[in-house]
């Protein structure tokens, strides 16, 4: 089977959340190609297995295609329509300015479904406009300046002002516009790849998209110009990342509207033209439902996990110190590490001799070490250095460390080192960190958010967030008995080798692979010729057909 793997991140350029799970879908599944259209700034490629090969890479964030300024403001006098014009006739200008109303009303328009056609006037007239630019762009090979013209300025502005427009959009003003039409034109910039053609994604039996959104994109246009079923795996959601980013944070309110709708838009239109989807827990599951996914073409797979790196750690229950907690994760505020440090607080003053590290992974961004540095100062006022006698050295209960540094080199060693593992974010997807506990059979206390409660089921202890006490009595009652703690260990680590491993993931993608191909219809390729012309026989190797016995040689009627 041929499959069209749409990437995310730049895989297998670089390294992201969905690279890891990338590459092990690809080296699992050896007996499937594999193409890979990565969305990504690109680089030096990573090793990959002999199924697999780069067949495209676009950078949507990347300079402009017609080589314009990227600030929009700047690039105002060229993209007043006279770009457009040299690019397009009289006649595609028309049918880019009505597609692109229609886009702009449907993106606008406040969620109102049809009782009785079971849909919603403003989705499909994002859905027609959508196709209608793909078409355009398909045929004039692209939208060279049209997405960021007066011309669709002008639309724009008209869908914002009509009747039953969102009360964000209506209230937006010219600036909030351009800045719109700017995010608009990266977004829609897959409408303009080069990738729909028959030796590209029209030779893929089947497209999967590691994520939904602009990287799914190109698979809602090649089941839209091909019949190519798509498949589209969540781990974690989209539109709630983008709710939850702080990146738009100086935006003005009606931009943020305007963004959310589009970014809602795209992902409702993704799960309504997906053959299946595949998020990688009840979680994700339910943002896809509430976005509109039909539950039956809703299948929960779990992301695999490499559990042999913790076989030694899970099979030796006595390891650790029995008195120290462990934190892992990025050094951020949804992780609520300033409630943990509350909740330690009270841990320490009802079990003197306990510890906690807080070990924090690589950032990934630059300036994320304001959160950190203000936790650090919070522990040092509620813990001062202490020492055991009036000639030692005082130090801190609490340790602040560098995952990959001498005191943790790996997450072996880190979740070794503690008895219990503590996670008390607020906001989660699907914690990773809780999983890796459970391989090395370690006892957890969890805040009930994201797939925490999906995850642990029953092998671990839950306490709402935000509540330090609850938290430091969990810890506390886990500390305090040895026992519970091991055989809720020995219980998590079965679960997660259950759920969890990089086998059931492949296996269960490789009954859908072949469950969405059964389903599809057969697509004839130039060349391919005519299904059972010729019969089985004729690729054995010898003759089968009888020789003629000569007259009187005495065969059988002689």
């Amino acid at each position: 089977m041929r499959i069209g793997l749409l990437t995310e991140g730049g895989y297998p350029y670089a390294t992201g959340e969905s690279a890891p799970w990338c590459d092990r879908l690809v080296r699992g599944l050896g007996q499937h190609r594999f193409d890979l259209y990565a969305l990504g700034r690109p680089g030096t490629p990573l090793p990959l297995p002999p199924n697999a090969r780069v067949v495209r890479t676009a950078d949507p964030e990347g300079p402009d295609q017609d080589g314009t300024p990227k600030n929009r403001l700047e690039r105002a006098a060229f993209c007043d329509g006279r770009a457009t014009r040299r690019a397009y006739g009289r006649r595609e200008r028309r049918r880019f300015t009505e597609a692109f109303h229609a886009l702009a009303t449907g993106l606008c328009r406040e969620i109102e479904v049809d009782v009785e056609a079971a849909t919603d006037p403003g989705a499909a007239r994002f859905a027609d406009g959508l196709y209608a630019l793909a078409e355009l762009a398909r045929e004039r090979g692209g939208l060279p300046g049209a997405l960021r013209s007066d011309d669709a300025v002008r639309a724009l502005e008209t869908a914002c002002r009509a009747p039953g427009a969102r009360r964000g959009a209506a209230a937006a003003g010219l600036r909030d516009h351009l800045a719109f039409a700017d995010h608009l034109e990266r977004a829609l910039r897959p409408l303009s790849f080069d990738w729909y053609t028959e030796d590209a994604l029209g030779a893929a039996d089947l497209c999967h998209a590691a994520a939904g959104g602009t990287t799914a994109l190109p698979g809602l246009l090649a089941k839209r110009f091909f019949g190519t079923p798509l498949l589209v795996t969540e781990y974690g959601v989209g539109l709630r990342a983008h709710y939850l980013s702080t990146a738009g944070a100086d935006r003005s309110a009606p931009l943020r509207a305007l963004l959310a709708a589009l970014h809602g838009r795209l992902a409702a239109e993704t799960y309504r033209q997906a053959s299946l989807l595949t998020p990688g827990n009840a979680h994700a599951r339910r943002w896809q439902e509430k976005c509109g996914a039909d539950r039956n073409r809703i299948r929960t797979v779990h992301p695999g996990m490499a559990a042999d790196r913790f076989a030694e750690i899970g099979e030796d229950e006595e390891s650790g110190d029995p008195a120290t907690l462990v934190w892992v994760g990025r050094v951020e505020p949804a992780k609520d590490l300033i409630a943990l440090l509350h909740a330690f607080a009270e841990i320490r003053a009802r079990q003197p001799d306990a510890r906690l590290r807080i070990v924090a992974v690589p950032e990934r961004e630059p300036g994320g070490g304001a959160y950190r540095a203000h936790c650090k100062g919070l522990a040092a006022q509620l813990f001062p250095d202490e020492a055991a006698g009036a000639h030692a050295v005082g130090e801190n209960p609490v340790t602040f460390e560098e995952l990959g540094g001498p005191e943790a080199p790996t997450l072996e060693d880190t979740y070794a080192s503690g008895a219990v593992v503590v996670l008390s974010s607020v906001v989660e997807g699907f914690p990773a960190s809780l999983v890796e506990a459970m391989f090395c059979a370690r006892a957890t206390v969890s805040t009930d958010v994201g797939a925490v409660v999906e995850i642990i089921g029953g092998t671990g202890l839950v306490v709402p967030p935000r509540n330090p006490r609850a938290l430091a009595d969990a810890c506390l009652a886990l500390l305090r008995d040895p026992e519970r703690r091991h055989r809720l260990g020995a219980a998590a680590r079965a679960r997660a080798l259950e759920l969890f491993t990089v086998e059931q993931n492949l296996a269960a993608f490789r009954d859908i692979y072949l469950e969405l191909l059964s389903h599809a219809p057969v697509r004839h390729r130039p060349g391919d010729g005519v299904p059972f012309a010729h019969p089985a026989e004729a690729h054995v190797p010898g003759s089968w057909k009888q020789k003629a016995v000569p007259t009187g040689s005495g065969g059988p009627d002689a």
